[in-house]
């Protein structure tokens, strides 16, 4: 079992947190559709990245703040295909408040809407596609998460399920833990360690220092 020190704690959302996969996918399908694009090569971009930036790599003939504006508003209170992630509750509410946060590509109603599902108490620090002029893979969510935690992005570590997502974070200077659960672990190997779902990370608090536990059947540092 492997233990990293930390002050503060940044999730992402959409795979960590909650698993959207169903909404999100058939959102995409549809608007590729629309479109006359290929859907599985928009997914292939799509995990991770804000809609716009998504829309930018896979179709600059079109207008991606409009496009992104129509697929957030199609996504932001759909709750149907939803899940709830095992461990999600139980690994924030053992964190201390205030020095955990959510970094996410989706735009606010959206994050509030499948935190509210997902039954996690929303962050007093949530960094959504709202709050950045760049999505990841830029370091700017992150970035900016810490520094409305008043920690260094040094003393932070990430949890996050998308390479996108990994190589915001590490470019961040913050440490990382994946959970394969959207891509296989060879896609996350840019990750500190990886583990198969969320329940094998676990987290305490001594004084002013968190310490996340990485274990399970299937974790392994990278």
């Amino acid at each position: 079992m492997n233990r990293l020190a930390c002050q503060a704690v940044i999730f992402d959302l959409d795979g960590v947190l909650v698993d959207s996969t169903v909404v999100v996918e058939g959102t995409w399908r549809r608007w590729a559709a629309s479109h006359g694009l290929d859907f599985e090569r928009i997914m292939q971009v799509a995990h991770g990245r804000p809609a716009r930036d998504t829309v930018r790599l896979v179709a600059p003939h079109l207008d991606a703040e409009t496009e992104a504006a129509r697929l957030a508003a199609e996504e932001a209170h759909q709750t149907d295909g939803l899940l709830r992630i095992e461990g999600a509750v139980q690994l924030v509410d053992s964190l201390p408040k205030g020095r955990w946060a959510v970094a996410t590509s989706g735009t606010r109603a959206i994050a509030t809407t499948r935190l509210a599902f997902a039954g996690v108490t929303i962050p007093a620090v949530l960094v959504t596609a709202d709050d950045v002029e760049r999505g990841k893979p830029d370091p700017q969510a992150y970035a900016l998460a810490a520094e409305r935690l008043g920690v260094s992005p040094e003393s932070c570590i990430v949890i996050e399920d998308a390479p996108a997502g990994i190589q915001g974070a590490r470019a961040a200077g913050m440490v990382v833990v994946a959970v394969a659960t959207t891509y296989p672990r060879e896609a996350l190997h840019a990750a500190d360690a990886v583990v198969e779902r969320l329940a094998d990370i676990r987290a305490s608090t001594d004084g002013g220092s968190i310490t996340i536990f990485v274990g399970g059947d299937h974790a392994a540092a990278d």
